[in-house]
Formats: structure tokens, C-alpha cells, sequence
């Protein structure tokens, strides 16, 4: 099985890498394109569509291994692409809020039949909690995906440590799509990362959320709660904090917290004089840590509860030295002779 593994590792991140090229000559040619605009961050026009390399990447080499014997994978795989496809019509004609959270809530509803449950209070709740729980991670994600290979990088740690932990649990089918998840999210970066020749979009960044908010309440199934709660919350932590931290200070400045802008957690490490590739690695590297103390739970290394108090203080820690940085005032970018040229023509 690890042979299986590894091919269909090699197979996504060498289809993911492949496909973006012509998605990215077919998104210039049909004018699908993000231009910078009052919040978004990048400064000349970027090319869409890398979600779909992203989906088709991880999707095919997974179907190809596993078939669809997997009842969950399989749920999963299809509601996933379902999302992307939703966000696919979201880039290129932007949908209202409350059409997007109706589809993501039926088909979040069908991964929950097939017996993806967080098993939190024992009821018939936890089917409605756990639908709640992948809508607001599938958005969250959404919203992460803000700067140039800052989600790409969080996904594919995420995906890669979601992976280890599979493996540890017995979870075989769910490594295979994980490992196709990680390497897919590693082949897009180089279309990706700083300067971004081409943006994953939201096919990409709702793909991506929803399938890790699943696969990690697939890894907590039959989990006491203590753990069910670390479970969800340690993989998903940046994304989580980012959505807190947005939301609470939108609230607090009498701003809607569903709007976009410059506030995130990147941006703010932006201002703090990080260059755009270490916010990334910044953001990556949180991630890790909090990813392995979900393995180390996993593997009975830490309790629940260490594991969420440890994750807990660099919270406290982030969120206090990025709470004096200004949100209103423009990210600053280097002037590179490219750039100059541009402002020229």
C-alpha cells in the first residue's frame, strides 16, 4: 500500500504541475483574471483557474487507486469537486453568499449521510454540528487564500500531517487521498508562490477547505470528545485563528464581517516588514507545529488537553504581537524594476 502511496503522490503533484500550464494560457485568453482592486493585495492582473489543476490533480490519481469502493472517499471526492465547481462559477460571475453557503451546506450534508460524523455529543446533533463545522472551514480556507502561496503552503503541511495521522490510524484510503491532496497543493506552489504567476481561486481555496474540514472529522469518528475537539481544531488552527481574528475585528469596528479586505493575519505579518514568501513559511510553519501535536495526540504522546493549551498560547502569542499593526494603512511592496515598468506603461 505505501507503493500505492507514493504513486499516487508523484501522479498528482506531476498532474497538478502539468495541467496549470494551459489552464493558465486558457484563463488569459477568456480574460478569467483577478485585477487588483481596493483589498486585494497583488498588483497586476493574475490569471484563475489553478483551483482546477488543484481538484483535477488530487481527484484523478485518487479515483484511479482507490476506485470508489470507499463509500466516505467517495462522498467526499464528489462534494469536493461539487464545491470547486461552485467555486468555478463564483470566479468567473461572483455569486451571492447565501448561494454559496446553500450549496456547500447540501452537499455537506451528503458527506454526513454517507457516516462522516464529529462525534461531539453523542446525538443526532452531531450530524448538524459536523455540517456547520465543514461550511465554516471550507470558508475559512476561502479566506486564507489572500496572498501568494500563503494557502497552498498551508494545505499541503496540512494535508501531509492529516496523512501521517491517517496512516497511524489505520486510515488507509483516507492517506491515499490526503497524499493526493499534499503533493497536488506542492505542485501548484510553483505557479503559486511570490510572485504569483497564476491564483488557485475559489474552485481551488473551497476545494481545499472542504476537503481537509472532512477529512479531519473523518480521523476523529469514534473519538471521546476532548479529542474529537483537538482533533478539528489543531489541523485547521491558522485558518481558524485568521477567521477569529477577522471577524472579531470587523465586529468591533462596526465593519461587515462578510466584505473583503486587508485585515488577515498575512497581511498584518505583511506590515510587520515580512516579505511575502516568509508570511507563507510563517503561516506554514504555525502549521506544522500545530499538526504534529495532533499526530502526538494521536499517538498518545500529549493529552487532548496539552495539545490544545500549547495551541492556545501561540494564539495568545500571535494574536498579541499583530495587535498593535495598523489594518488601514496600504501593505507596503518593494519596488522592483518590473513593477516600476508596469506603473510606466
Amino acid at each position: 500500500m505505501s507503493g500505492t502511496i507514493a504513486l499516487t503522490a508523484g501522479t498528482a503533484c506531476i498532474l497538478t504541475v502539468t495541467v496549470a500550464v494551459p489552464l493558465r494560457r486558457l484563463a488569459l485568453r477568456w480574460d478569467l483574471v483577478d485585477r487588483p482592486s481596493g483589498h486585494r493585495a497583488h498588483t497586476r492582473p493574475t490569471p484563475y483557474l489553478g483551483g482546477i489543476a488543484i481538484a483535477v490533480g488530487t481527484a484523478v490519481p485518487t479515483a484511479i487507486a482507490l476506485g470508489f469502493a470507499d463509500l466516505q472517499i467517495t462522498a467526499i471526492l464528489l462534494a469536493a469537486t461539487a464545491v470547486c465547481v461552485l467555486g468555478l462559477i463564483d470566479d468567473i460571475a461572483p455569486l451571492p453568499a447565501a448561494t454559496r453557503l446553500a450549496v456547500e451546506t447540501v452537499v455537506a450534508i451528503g458527506v454526513v449521510l454517507s457516516g462522516v460524523q464529529a462525534p461531539l455529543t453523542g446525538t443526532w446533533l452531531d450530524g448538524a454540528l459536523t455540517v456547520v463545522w465543514v461550511v465554516v472551514m471550507t470558508n475559512s480556507f476561502n479566506l486564507l487564500d489572500n496572498m501568494d502561496g500563503a494557502l497552498g503552503t498551508v494545505a499541503a503541511v496540512t494535508a501531509g500531517l492529516l496523512a501521517a495521522t491517517a496512516l497511524v490510524q489505520g486510515h488507509i484510503a483516507l492517506a491515499v487521498l490526503l497524499a493526493a491532496l499534499t503533493c497536488a497543493s506542492l505542485g501548484f506552489l510553483p505557479h503559486n508562490w511570490a510572485p504569483a504567476r497564476m491564483f488557485m481561486g475559489d474552485s481551488g481555496s473551497l476545494f481545499l477547505g472542504f476537503t481537509l474540514a472532512c477529512s479531519a472529522t473523518v480521523l476523529v469518528t469514534g473519538r471521546p470528545p476532548d479529542e474529537t475537539i483537538a482533533g478539528l481544531l489543531l489541523p485547521t488552527f491558522v485558518a481558524t485563528v485568521d477567521t477569529c481574528v477577522v471577524f472579531l475585528s470587523r465586529i468591533l469596528t462596526n465593519r461587515s464581517p462578510l466584505q473583503g479586505g486587508t485585515d488577515h493575519v498575512s497581511h498584518r505579518l505583511r506590515r510587520t516588514g515580512l516579505g511575502t514568501r516568509t508570511v507563507a513559511t510563517t503561516l506554514g510553519t504555525i502549521t506544522t507545529i500545530t499538526g504534529a501535536l495532533c499526530l502526538a495526540m494521536v499517538l498518545d504522546w500529549l493529552s487532548p488537553l496539552i495539545a490544545l493549551v500549547v495551541a492556545s498560547v501561540i494564539a495568545v502569542v500571535l494574536i498579541g504581537l499583530l495587535r498593535g499593526v495598523s489594518v488601514d494603512s496600504p501593505v507596503q511592496r518593494p519596488k522592483t524594476p518590473q513593477k516600476i515598468r508596469e506603473r510606466r506603461r
